[in-house]
């Protein structure tokens, strides 16, 4: 038989918190400190991109917006003229042009770096050891060549008069590149600027997917070839679901950096000839930089940043709908 006491409290006194009551308390305190606490981590790498990369991008908006040339500039007016800059830009023939050229430049390029990056990270799986350790210290010297040295390489090769390229084709009986100019015309100059870029951007391409294809377990290899799989069906079926997610990355990172590619541009022929190399990084330097008209510059920078958001949709929306790091 259990005795109940009886305690008789005070008038308007708090009766004591049970234990239970002070255990739930602490875990509410530590579960909010949990959820708090990555937020805060983050706040030094948020104020960072805040700074380096929102504020110019808003001062960049702001400035299309304006005149600002270079008599704004030496009398520190500031003239607001709405969307006429974007009116101009829209309106230039020219600017359609441009832009029609760097997407397919864009297009090509990117389609030629996934295909050989693609090629050579399987090509490096079935090589011998030290093979593969030759040929991958080779695509980390090309990778590594500083661009401008690289430009002047390839101009030395494609060079109308000295160049070893016309030489070795004349040396094989093509006597009609015997003093072949490459740039004479838009497209070739961007065949040669394309064949520059992929030439340094495919050891990134190559690598990423390599990696991607190690982490496919032997098993399956194992299992595809005792079930008489072909080359291709073992590709399809094991290798490529592996490294899927890393070529939609590549695929992404190589649209941002092929679309916004100037230094090569520039160096080879500034545009040239008669501006049938120009592309959109290269407009923005000749309208804003060369022509001093920052604010027509600011609406052309603000245009590729729409057309950009517009190629890399799709990775956005599968990059949204990732669940646990893998791209569905």
């Amino acid at each position: 038989m259990t005795a109940t006491a009886n305690v008789t409290m005070p008038a308007g006194a708090t009766p004591p918190a049970s234990p239970r009551d002070t255990r739930a308390k602490k875990r509410r305190r530590g579960r909010f400190g949990d959820r708090v606490l990555p937020y805060l981590l983050l706040l030094p790498a948020l104020a960072a991109i805040l700074v380096l990369l929102a504020w110019p991008l808003v001062q960049v908006l702001a400035i299309s917006f304006r005149k600002l040339d270079i008599g704004q500039l030496v009398s520190g007016k500031t003239v607001w003229i709405g969307f006429d800059n974007y009116a101009n830009t829209l309106s230039d023939p020219e600017f359609w042009t441009i832009t029609v050229r760097t997407l397919v430049f864009t297009a090509s390029i990117v389609a030629a770096t996934i295909l050989g990056g693609l090629l050579l990270a399987v090509l490096m799986r079935h090589l011998d050891p030290v093979v593969r350790i030759i040929v991958q210290v080779t695509l980390v010297l090309a990778w590594a060549t500083p661009v401008i040295a690289t430009t002047t390489v390839f101009q030395w090769i494609f060079d109308q008069q000295y160049g070893i390229l016309n030489k070795t084709l004349v040396k094989l009986g093509f006597d009609s590149f015997q003093g072949y100019s490459w740039f004479s015309s838009g497209t070739s100059t961007l065949m040669v600027i394309g064949l520059l870029v992929v030439w340094q951007a495919v050891p990134f391409v190559c690598f990423t997917i390599y990696a991607g294809l190690l982490q496919a377990p032997k098993e399956l290899y194992e299992a595809a070839a005792m079930d008489g799989a072909t080359a291709w069906q073992t590709f399809s079926t094991v290798s490529w679901p592996t490294i899927r997610p890393m070529v939609t990355l590549a695929t992404f990172l190589s649209v941002i950096w092929d679309f916004k590619v100037f230094a090569q541009v520039w160096a080879i022929r500034g545009g040239g000839p008669d501006g049938e190399s120009t592309t959109l990084p290269v407009l923005l330097y000749l309208r804003g930089i060369a022509g001093r008209h920052f604010g027509i510059a600011s609406a052309v920078a603000v245009l590729m940043i729409v057309v950009l958001v517009v190629l890399t949709a799709r990775y956005l929306q599968l990059l949204l709908r990732t669940r646990e790091g893998d791209v569905s």
